[in-house]
């Protein structure tokens, strides 16, 4: 899992995306799950964040990472916490999945 900060490309993208956050949970229409989540969300590199712009991918749709952010143990004692907060929680969460491009 790559920290927030890390700027990649994502497969058959152009355009640099900077890592906002991990597991993000979109709300979900099916009545079995009460969400679905991604590895990552991300924005545009260097413009920054812009609500209508906001990307959700994971990491099998990474194609190359260019710089990797900041970790220290507070970001490895998340990485672990996070690791069994999806153990707890695969029954009622999907993980979303990424079928195209950036466009």
């Amino acid at each position: 899992m790559l920290p927030i900060g890390s700027i990649v490309y994502l497969r058959e993208g152009t355009s640099k995306i900077m890592i906002l956050n991990r597991a993000p949970i979109l709300p979900s229409e099916e009545t079995e799950v009460e969400g679905i989540w991604y590895d990552y969300s991300g924005c545009f590199y260097p413009q920054g964040l812009n609500p209508n712009n906001v990307f959700y991918f994971n990491e099998g749709n990474i194609d190359e990472v260019v710089f990797e952010g900041f970790k220290d143990e507070e970001e490895e004692r998340f990485q672990k916490l996070f690791q069994d907060w999806q153990e707890e929680n695969k029954s009622n969460i999907k993980k979303g999945t990424v079928t195209g491009p950036l466009e």
